[in-house]
């Protein structure tokens, strides 16, 4: 019996993969915000329209240190359909999910039911866009400055994905990526953090790298979560298909 596949990977050709194995070793820098982890930053800024990337070693760490970065307390509106991480980040934070309903048509999170939701608890609201399908984003932005909210975007399933010829990445206060090997575009393992601002930027760089603010330094709480050069060569022979 033939068994058919529901997703499979996008791999490089190996020949392309290889010249860059072969550097990473003549080089002996593996991770740590090496030269092809800060090449790739570059390059997905180019290619996906966006200003500011942080490459993490996977999307819910991703996910995880975005909602440690907005200094969040309470409860977090989302939505109960999708990928069990959206969830766990949140509690991770010791935050409260509170799920809100979605929309029949689109899958995601249904604006109308956001602001029915709303305590004086919450903090921020964490809508998904399902397959790839752009939330409502004018609605639940309206809805987040009336009563004062950051918006996250779990986007891990939209790679790529523009409205209007403008990356939908660039929405809400931050936007996160995952490059699992299930992803549209890959890196083996691996997740990102869109974000609109250089401070951000340095935030999240710190707080994926134990909080360092330089050498002999730590200013602040962190994790663990940098991608490695050989996930970040991976991602850019795969940005060339």
């Amino acid at each position: 019996m033939n068994n058919i596949t529901v997703t499979s990977p996008l791999l490089p050709p190996l020949e392309e993969l290889t010249p860059y194995l072969e550097d990473i070793w003549s080089r002996k820098w593996l991770t740590n915000s090496g030269h092809y982890h800060q090449l790739l930053e570059k390059e997905l800024c180019d290619y996906l329209g966006i200003k500011y990337i942080s490459l993490f070693s996977n999307g819910t760490l991703a996910l995880i240190t975005a909602l440690q970065a907005l200094d969040l307390k309470g409860e977090v509106i989302t939505t109960p359909y999708s990928f069990v991480a959206t969830s766990h980040a949140i509690l991770l934070n010791n935050l409260k999910p509170i799920f809100v309903d979605i929309d029949p048509n689109t899958f995601n999170l249904d604006p109308k039911k956001i602001e029915e939701a709303i305590t004086e608890h919450t903090s921020a609201i964490l809508p998904v866009h399902v397959y790839g399908n752009p939330c409502d984003h004018d609605a639940i932005q309206k809805i987040a400055d009336k009563h004062g909210l950051k918006v996250i975007y779990d986007a891990a399933h939209a790679f790529g994905v523009t409205k209007d010829g403008v990356s939908i990445l660039n929405w809400g206060d931050l936007s996160i990526l995952s490059f699992h090997a299930t992803k549209a575009y890959s890196t083996i393992e691996g997740g990102a953090i869109i974000c609109h601002t250089k401070e951000m930027k340095e935030k999240l760089d710190r707080l994926k790298n134990f909080g360092y603010e330089s050498e002999t330094e730590i200013s602040m709480l962190g994790s663990n979560a940098k991608m490695n050069e050989v996930q970040a060569a991976f991602g850019l022979a795969t940005l060339k298909h």
